[in-house]
């Protein structure tokens, strides 16, 4: 027997509950360093003497709480008198230090009757919780009036909707089911969701390459005909320009290859290499775009209003075209086999390519999976051979040989791996 063994439990829960109290009190004191002590509950003695107590209280019964309920109703009682006094002479309401009271109170049960990772997770949360005060402040001042209906909507649309819809096919016209149907919405979405928080609260100056960077994400088409707008004013940082466009085209090769993983893992295998290449080689050329082409001032874009992602026609439009495609590409195949899957790739790519492919990821057809992963790399050199024609029509000369050099490596590159 090892000697931790040896150690009754009630005193290594005793020391877990001394230990957890005294670290919430110990923050408490330093959290209101600054405030006079009478307006306060109490610090570290007060919040480790009430762990304790608790502690007391459950043993004494621990297979009825009603000695442990009623010591949480007495500390209640007078955490109330205090919160009274607290509003009558200091004109405060906060409820924070009577909740965390409560929490340190409530230690011991939590101990005994769960995984000892539950508890060191709860005190580690109120511990983060209290101290990111200003944080979240000044975090909450950032969100519109709209955040949280966003947020609904993407709890509803994942959360309630997707749960509750079947997983069978539809018909032999359309070739999947209304949950994957539905989670293609959901994906999508999401991870259009992801880059437009990411874009709004973690990189909120608005400069070039985070543009290229967060704007490949949602849409790297759209990304390359503001930037390339853009090149045309002046005094711009053409490497930026440049390099931001064909980063956005690298983060396009990352969200596809996760729509691959999430519908059809088993394709994934077959891209897995061709992605892996083409990313490092497009990462590398915006690399080498951004130190060659070293012109004009450091820019960062007028900050826009952010476009909330979960727009319902938005939604509606994607989910159109998924079906759509979907049916068009069953007759394909039907009556064309996979030379006509072809032809619907190349001309796809001209496009939003992303309701064709999650509609080939998912639908069950009856084509080999090389076929498919042919497929998918022709609509996507498809698209970056528009994406480089609008670059060129709209930008300034200034980026038209370094985009066209670039992007030519891609496709070329891409034409290599359909062949192979």
């Amino acid at each position: 027997m090892s000697f931790l063994e040896k150690i009754p439990s009630d005193l290594i829960n005793f020391l877990l509950v001394t230990v957890f109290s005294l670290l919430i009190g110990l923050e408490q004191r330093r959290h209101h360093m600054d405030e006079k002590k009478d307006s306060l509950f109490g610090m570290d003695r007060t919040f480790t003497l009430i762990g304790i107590l608790g502690f007391i209280l459950y043993i004494i019964a621990p297979d009825n709480l009603i000695i442990f309920i009623m010591g949480g109703v007495i500390v209640s009682v007078f955490l109330g008198i205090f919160y009274l006094k607290k509003i009558e002479n200091k004109d405060k309401y906060g409820l924070t230090s009577i909740i965390i009271v409560l929490i340190t109170y409530s230690l011991t049960p939590l101990i005994y009757k769960s995984p000892i990772w539950l508890s060191i997770m709860v005190v580690t949360t109120v511990l983060i919780l209290t101290q990111l005060k200003q944080q979240f402040r000044m975090l909450s001042g950032k969100f519109d009036d709209d955040e949280f209906i966003t947020l609904a909507k993407f709890l509803a649309i994942s959360g309630i909707i997707l749960p509750l819809l079947p997983n069978t096919q539809i018909s032999e016209t359309v070739p999947f089911s209304p949950f994957k149907f539905w989670l293609a919405v959901v994906v999508v979405s999401g991870i259009s969701y992801f880059s437009y928080l990411l874009k709004k609260f973690v990189f909120p100056k608005n400069g070039m390459l985070i543009t290229g960077f967060l704007g490949g994400m949602y849409s790297s088409t759209a990304t390359t005909v503001v930037l390339a707008r853009k090149s045309k004013e002046e005094n711009v940082a053409v490497n930026q320009i440049a390099a931001s466009i064909i980063l956005a085209t690298g983060m396009m090769f990352i969200r596809v290859f996760i729509l691959v993983l999430i519908f059809n893992a088993p394709l994934a295998g077959h891209l897995a290499g061709p992605f892996a290449i083409l990313t490092f080689l497009t990462f590398l050329t915006a690399g080498i775009l951004y130190k060659v082409c070293k012109t004009g001032e450091n820019t960062e874009l007028q900050k826009p209003k952010n476009k909330n992602p979960l727009e319902f026609n938005t939604a509606l439009l994607f989910a159109f075209l998924f079906v759509l495609f979907a049916v068009i590409t069953k007759y394909v195949l039907k009556a064309y086999g996979t030379h006509g899957l072809d032809v619907l790739a190349l001309v796809v790519g001209v496009t939003d390519i992303d309701p064709f492919l999650v509609s080939l990821f998912t639908g069950k057809y009856q084509v080999v999976l090389p076929a498919i992963a042919n497929a998918t790399l022709i609509a996507i050199s498809s698209n970056n051979l528009m994406k480089m024609a609008y670059a060129i029509f709209l930008g300034d000369k200034s980026i038209k040989i370094p985009l066209i050099i670039a992007f030519s490596i891609i496709i070329v590159t891409s034409v290599v791996f359909i062949f192979v």
